[in-house]
């Protein structure tokens, strides 16, 4: 597609006509993603301090916890020190960091789907003919994620003001100003790349940097005070101290690298062509060297299967060097060892920590596995599908290729994990590696239902996030909340054997194999008999 230079135009005003008109097309097409992110980091939020309650009813529970955490750096690597022995500087210091990361994810998506999606697509470039300004679309993708923060803002502020208003606007406040700086940071790296899925990627890792920084800083002191904390946002809104004499200052940080951030994103967007990028895309071979569409399908993905392969094997070492620690943290308090029963199952605790870890990773994992699967769905919408099937290339065969990645890629990504755990842990690797290995199933039943959408039903094929996010809220808010055994069996997570420590069952292991089989066949039929997006 040819691309051309917009030519400057006088006046702030006219560099930002069409703004309104695509923030309203904005929030329109994210009508449904947005809810759910906000809804899911708001209920994790917000159902923190009646299970916090439950877990440490008294002081002197509290000032256990408080003395352990100080004295356990593999804990405070994880959620980070705490700084008040209240109901609300808990809720902060237990998911405080974590909601600031989702956020940070919420805004990152929102932006580069509005700038660089669009620009990829070449709808920005149809857009960019009428009377809309150079930078209307960015300024559009930022107000969209500010507006989508701001409500975030407002329901934690809201929803925790009978354990303190300061601190729950405080909360409220760090967690949004957290998302508008990968906000703005996403803005920068759209201008820096041609590929949309690069620019999320690098967010992502600057995000993941941020939250490694984070754990190393905390898990080195036991008041947030290491230099390392402070040059990662997450470590900003943990030194805000929430519901524990706010140092209110620390958002003058925020605000600050969200203005700056924006001013650089700006500029560059006035210096670059539509389409066009700061770090163009190295140009391929002369001569083809990939043979079929197995190998493309691999060329296209081995730098998400390489980057989840990483995260997870290090994430199993953490949580295996955590396993001690967790157990000494617990120690005679019954209602910490019920939520913990519940996650997996009634085992030792050790064992019962060990099935609760490998739970959660299975649980990210099915992100990996919907990510992987939906990669086809943007290659037909992008257009890039349809010359590679004009070949001797069958929808089926095209297909494959992805789907071999993304399932057996979900299995390679939890072994590494069962490793990591196993050599954080120091023994059991066997049991271990079973209990990472058991989690395939139900993460397979959330890639078939991801095929089944694209195949069948290619406009609701996002809906396959909502279905892993579900998932997600329920096998990680579910057992803490005490909800009903039948809403946790919502999930294909609830049928699976607790490992290690329970019982091998294979009944539900081979039923769930079996439905994930005939969702791919589903989806398959439906891709071969339906029109693709030309």
């Amino acid at each position: 597609m040819t691309t051309f230079a917009l030519r400057a135009r006088p006046g702030s005003s006219r560099q930002l006509a069409g703004t309104g008109t695509l923030l309203r097309f904005a929030l329109r097409r994210d009508r449904l993603m947005m809810p759910v992110w906000i809804a899911v980091n708001a209920l994790m939020v917000l159902s923190m301090p009646n299970t916090l309650e439950s877990l440490y009813g008294t002081p002197a529970e509290r000032a256990d916890l408080i003395r352990q955490m100080g004295t356990n750096s593999s804990l405070r690597a994880m959620v980070g020190p705490v700084f008040g022995d209240s109901l609300g500087a808990l809720t902060a210091w237990r998911v405080g960091v974590y909601a600031g990361a989702l956020a940070a994810v919420m805004s990152l998506l929102v932006v580069v789907r509005h700038t660089r999606d669009e620009e990829e697509s070449g709808r920005q470039e149809l857009v960019a003919s009428g009377t809309v300004g150079r930078r209307a679309s960015l300024t559009a993708a930022l107000l969209a994620a500010a507006v989508a923060n701001g409500v975030l803002a407002l329901l934690l502020t809201a929803g925790l003001t009978g354990q303190g208003t300061t601190g729950a606007l405080a909360l409220g406040l760090g967690i949004a100003g957290v998302g508008m700086v990968f906000a703005t940071m996403a803005a920068i790296v759209a201008q820096l790349t041609e590929s949309a899925r690069l620019a999320r990627g690098l967010t992502a890792a600057v995000l993941g940097a941020a939250f490694v920084l984070r754990a190393a800083g905390d898990s080195a002191t036991d008041d947030g005070s290491s230099v390392l904390t402070w040059v990662s946002p997450l470590g900003w809104l943990e030194n805000l101290r929430p519901y524990a004499d706010e140092r209110w200052w620390v958002l003058a940080l925020l605000a600050g690298a969200v203005l700056l951030q924006g001013a650089v994103a700006y500029g560059l967007a006035g210096r670059r062509d539509i389409g066009m990028s700061f770090l163009p895309t190295r140009p391929g071979p002369a001569t083809g060297r990939l043979g079929s569409a197995g190998a493309l399908a691999w060329r296209l993905q081995r730098g998400s299967v390489l980057g989840w392969s990483i995260g997870f094997l290090l994430a199993g070492v953490v949580y295996g060097g955590m396993t001690e620690g967790a157990a000494d943290l617990v120690g005679d308090n019954e209602n910490a060892r019920r939520i913990f029963e519940r996650m997996g199952g009634r085992s030792g605790l050790t064992d019962t920590f060990l099935a609760s870890m490998t739970g959660m990773l299975g649980l990210v994992a099915a992100l990996y596995i919907v990510a992987s699967v939906l990669r086809p769905h943007g290659e037909e919408t992008s257009g890039r599908a349809e010359p590679v099937l004009a070949n001797a290339v069958g929808r089926l065969r095209w297909a494959a290729g992805h789907l071999l990645i993304a399932f057996g890629g979900s299995a390679l990504i939890m072994l590494l994990a069962g490793l990591g755990l196993a050599a954080g842990y120091g023994k059991e690797t066997g049991p271990i590696l079973g209990a990472c290995l058991v989690q395939l199933p139900a993460i397979w039943v959330i890639g078939g239902v991801a095929v089944l959408l694209h195949g069948v039903l290619p406009r609701a094929a996002a809906a396959a996030w909502g279905v892993a996010g579900t998932a997600l809220l329920i096998g990680w808010v579910g057992p803490a909340l005490d909800v009903p055994q039948a809403v946790l069996d919502v999930s294909p997570f609830g049928h699976l054997p607790k490992l290690p420590g329970g019982s091998m069952e294979w009944g539900p292991v081979v039923v769930l194999t079996g439905l994930a089989v005939v969702l791919v066949a589903a989806g398959l039929a439906g891709l071969r008999r339906r029109d693709m997006t030309t």
